[in-house]
């Protein structure tokens, strides 16, 4: 079982280098706490391995990938439109960087995106392949270590990036990212002919066209003129609750004056 284990962990780790998940997991790793990323692939990771030993080992069936593709893409653009719309919605004109509210939230978000992106991958078809000769507990785990100890390489380089870069700046970008990420999944799902350079090429599209857009939105809105604002002090009295007197007419003296 050991030396199980061991294939497995060499054979997923090379298949993950350069992949979309380590890509995926610098991503994250630009926007939420290291642990909290790597908590999310390590359990999407686990569930999906063994779904993909089950399949291999027990059923010998396959899974709908075009259908889960789908559903991964229209994922991703969610998630980018949702990083965006959070560090460059309307009206947001400050340029202090904003994080998630909630806690949970980043955990089931990095969980649901590993979890589809890699059901149909080319990594759980290897697992699925390697269950069907050797022993499927084995492959499980070494097939989950691999792709942890992968995907812990690019979460490494997000916290060295990260910290040379501003929230506000890494957020965008995330949100471009996953956008090129659900267009090019959406265009292998959608187009499987297509070749991995037309692929790429059309997906470039959609981070390129929103980049533009929030472009263009942030040359309109410095070109607004900027709301003068009054700034007064505590307890002074509201000029405009003071009427003025009337002009050519000399204020009312005190009776004890006249």
């Amino acid at each position: 079982m050991i030396a199980t284990v061991l294939l497995s962990i060499g054979i997923v780790f090379l298949a993950e280098l350069g992949d979309k998940s380590q890509l995926m997991a610098l991503t994250f790793a630009l926007r939420y706490r290291w642990w909290v990323v790597l908590g999310g692939i390590a359990t999407a990771s686990a569930a999906v391995h063994l779904i993909s030993v089950g399949v291999g080992h027990f059923l010998g069936a396959a899974l709908p990938t075009t259908a889960i593709a789908l559903i991964a893409a229209v994922t991703f653009l969610a998630v980018g439109l949702w990083t965006l719309r959070e560090h460059f919605g309307p009206g947001d004109d400050d340029p202090e960087p904003k994080t998630p509210k909630a806690a949970g939230a980043p955990f089931f978000v990095v969980l649901s995106a590993f979890l589809l992106a890699e059901l149909g991958d080319r990594t759980m078809f290897a697992t699925a392949a390697l269950a069907t000769d050797y022993d499927w507990v084995g492959v499980w785990l070494g097939s989950t270590i691999g792709m942890v100890a992968a995907d812990a390489l690019a979460i490494a380089l997000g916290i060295l990036v990260g910290k040379h870069l501003p929230e506000h700046a890494i957020g965008i970008g995330s949100g471009l990212l996953f956008l090129y990420f659900g267009a090019a999944t959406l265009f292998g799902a959608a187009a499987p002919g297509l070749g991995g350079v037309a692929v790429a090429g059309l997906a470039a599209l959609a981070p390129a066209l929103a980049g533009a857009a929030l472009l263009l939105t942030r040359m309109a809105r410095r070109a607004r003129p900027a709301r003068p604002r009054t700034v007064r002090r505590p307890g002074a009295t509201d000029p405009a609750a003071v009427p003025a007197a009337p002009a050519g007419r000399p204020s009312p003296r005190p009776r004890s004056e006249r």
